[in-house]
């Protein structure tokens, strides 16, 4: 089988087909667009209008109803309506607690106390001391 390889001999002529034809092929699937247009799909933002312009600063009437609408969609759920819209609202929709925290009940909350000592190390480990763990 080692006598029957086929040697590949690079022409420059046959090299420069390859080239032609890969060229030809570029051109006849590319397409030249030179009209455009904005895809209505896609959310197009809005441009700012400019603040020293005269036309845009006029004082226009206050539409109330347009008012009340913003105001009662910046509401939280819970204040518009009376009862769950969904089921994921339900996780957390009452969330008063069932028993009245009492700070002063030392089986519940465990504070931080500081004494002379641990305010001696707190301030040495600011410091920079580095003995923590010994």
């Amino acid at each position: 089988m080692a006598g029957r390889q086929k040697e590949v001999i690079i022409d420059e002529v046959h090299q420069n087909q390859i080239l032609r034809e890969l060229y030809l092929k570029e051109l006849r699937t590319q397409k030249l667009y030179t009209e455009y247009h904005v895809n209505p799909l896609r959310k197009v933002h809005t441009i700012t209008r400019k603040p020293m312009s005269w036309h845009d600063n006029l004082e226009e009437p206050e539409d109330a109803r347009f008012l009340n609408l913003l105001h009662h969609a910046s509401l939280g759920p819970r204040k518009k309506y009376p009862e769950t819209q969904t089921e994921s609202q339900e996780i957390g929709w009452d969330s008063e607690p069932l028993v009245s925290p009492e700070r002063g009940d030392r089986r519940l909350n465990h504070f931080r106390v500081y004494n002379d000592i641990t305010l001696y190390k707190a301030k040495m480990w600011s410091l920079g001391e580095d003995d923590r763990h010994k």
